[in-house]
């Protein structure tokens, strides 16, 4: 290896050769390859992290190409998987670190396997939706392993650092799945948000990393560049003590039980999916709407539903959260649509 690869790096005295060395050491496991994702992996390659491992789904669109830094045309062209594009990229990056890709979907079954097999020294938060960002959050606290928080849609961001044993959880700031959050398809979104994201989350990762964890920060923090505003709040005063069930006395860890998943079920002679959240939620149908119909998408709604047509699929929502995707039996295909516009 190149003597003079980290030189830089290791000028900032914070992180210093033995910092270096450290982050030589570290796994960090990336779920989810799409703009958040990629940006930190790009990040975090370049910055000598010895093992990521990166978990996705999906596959490179045309309109991921727009703010999701790993990827090109022919990866598109290909519909190549992001976690195996992204792999690809980042061994051509820096060749010195493990780089290990899983094309698969993330339920807390296959979180807890990847727990339990390896090593991993801090999670990023990567994701699209908040099912999963509340299954990283009992698999975190359950392994006593941080993970960095980080969200975007439009203009606006947000990111929060979860540290077992000395912050609260995303529980106790959020207590359920808040159905109906903004995302990037129904709100559009721009790629300085996402880098500024990137940027937040990365950061702190280098942080704990390197040994520095000290200096974490122990805020919420949210910005919307196009009305220049900036905000954060400490986090501790909203730990809920003993009642958590993920970061309390009496943790149950909800979200690693198979009753908190989201039920999917083929309807039998329909090319059709029913999706169920595991509690009934209030959708606000006309914001729903009102938000679809600004993406362009064809829709129709009434006091019960909102319909959406998205290409080759028909999404009914109802305003308890349940909803019918037309046009697919799979159900993987099914739960990334109803993330995509229910958060």
């Amino acid at each position: 290896m190149c003597e003079a690869r980290y030189s830089r790096q290791q000028g900032f005295v914070p992180i210093g050769v033995s910092g270096q060395a450290e982050l030589q050491r570290k796994h960090v496991l990336i779920v989810g390859a799409g703009a958040l994702g990629s940006g930190i992996a790009d990040i975090l390659a370049r910055a000598g992290v010895g093992t990521m491992t990166i978990i996705d789904r999906d596959y490179v669109e045309w309109s991921n190409l727009q703010r999701q830094t790993l990827y090109d045309e022919q990866d598109a062209a290909e519909q190549m998987p992001k976690a195996v594009a992204a792999a690809r990229r980042l061994r051509q990056i820096n060749s010195n670190i493990d780089i290990r890709a899983h094309v698969m979907d993330c339920t807390a079954a296959d979180l807890k396997e990847l727990m339990a097999s390896s090593v991993i020294d801090l999670i990023m938060d990567a994701t699209d939706n908040y099912e999963i960002r509340f299954i990283l959050n009992d698999v975190a606290y359950q392994y006593d392993v941080p993970w960095i928080h980080g969200a975007c849609s439009g203009s606006y961001g947000v990111t929060c650092n979860f540290m077992p044993q000395r912050t609260p959880c995303l529980h106790c700031l959020l207590a359920s799945i808040p159905l109906g959050a903004a995302t990037c398809d129904r709100n559009g979104v721009i790629a300085p948000a996402v880098q500024m994201v990137v940027a937040m989350q990365a950061t702190e990762a280098l942080k704990y990393l390197s040994g520095n964890s000290a200096c974490m920060s122990e805020r919420y923090t949210v910005f919307d560049l196009w009305s220049n505003t900036f905000q954060s709040f400490r986090i501790n005063a909203d730990k809920r003590q003993d009642s958590c069930p993920t970061c309390g006395s009496h943790r149950t860890y909800p979200y690693l039980q198979t009753k908190a998943a989201l039920k999917t079920e083929v309807l039998c002679g329909r090319t059709s999916v029913w999706i169920r959240p595991p509690h009934h939620s209030n959708v606000d149908l006309d914001e729903l709407a009102r938000s679809m119909r600004r993406s362009g998408n064809r829709v129709t709604s009434n006091s019960y539903l909102v319909q959406v047509e998205d290409g080759e699929h028909r999404i009914v929502i109802f305003a308890d959260g349940r909803a019918l995707v037309h046009g697919t039996a799979d159900s993987v295909t099914a739960k990334k649509l109803y993330h995509r516009y229910l958060g």
